[in-house]
């Protein structure tokens, strides 16, 4: 059985005692492939890094993570635009709006957002979308590129969904799949309701560790190799195999990454 996260920050310093053990402990869990988003430019060369040294593994995304927009935006984002143009990556991420910790930037985040949306479009590259309060927001701007129930250009994940089966509707009527991690497992989330109403085809797993840990480590660090826990709580709701489940979502990421 083979599972894919499609969403974890290995290269985080939360990993920096024990980030090989954990890898091991996660490919032995089944897990081969981890897809890293990158977050701005401090982040670049410990993901990079990691990258090189698990080839077969690791696939490195970039972009510029909304909670890193603030009043230096454009060097930073001419750092993004030149490695996205020159070096290879599978996808553009972690990109989006998030208006829960700060709006002091929030004109700023959305032209970010509009302006690597624009990249990887012309680049033919999948994004991965950050959403924390802001679905309205997010969706206003993806409309601007997408056409509910067309064939769009772009394409990508709706990184930790975690809104109602009415914005998980909308998110699958532009082309885009719902990134699903360890809220899943949270007691009073309304997610496994809202899952009920989803096809597998519609789907991956990620676990956005160090962060979100699912049931039962929740409040600790978060790990790859839970990607299992998130994938066997995706089986019950779905009153499935857990087989069937991996093989649909590691179809899914294969489908979006290209790998």
């Amino acid at each position: 059985m083979i599972l894919v996260d499609t969403h974890t920050h290995l290269y985080a310093e939360e990993f920096d005692n024990d980030r090989d053990q954990m890898i091991a402990n996660a490919i032995d869990s089944g897990i081969q492939k981890f897809y890293l988003p990158n977050i701005d430019t401090s982040s670049i060369e410990p993901m990079k890094q990691l990258v090189q040294k698990y080839p077969a593994n690791c696939f490195a995304m970039m972009g510029l993570h909304p909670c890193s927009v603030n009043e230096k935006v454009e060097q930073e984002l001419a750092t993004i635009e030149r490695l996205l143009f020159t070096e290879k990556y599978v996808a553009v991420g972690e990109i989006g709006i998030d208006l829960y910790w700060d709006k002091t930037f929030v004109e700023q985040q959305k032209q970010a957002f509009r302006t690597q949306i624009n990249w990887a479009i012309e680049l033919k590259l999948p994004i991965s979308i950050h959403c924390r309060n802001a679905f309205d927001e997010i969706y206003e701007i993806m409309c601007e590129f997408c056409e509910p129930n067309k064939d769009n250009a772009l394409k990508g994940i709706f990184h930790c969904f975690s809104g109602n089966a009415e914005q998980a509707k909308k998110v699958i009527e532009l082309g885009f799949f719902l990134g699903i991690g360890g809220v899943l497992t949270f007691k009073n989330s309304g997610l496994d309701k809202v899952l009920k109403e989803i096809e597998l085809e519609k789907i991956v797993l990620e676990t956005d560790s160090p962060y979100l840990a699912p049931v039962p480590h929740r409040g600790k660090r978060n790990e790859s190799s839970y990607i299992r826990i998130i994938a066997e709580k995706v089986a019950e709701v779905k009153n499935c195999s857990l087989q069937h489940v991996a093989e649909i979502t590691t179809k899914n990421a294969q489908l979006i990454f290209g790998i």
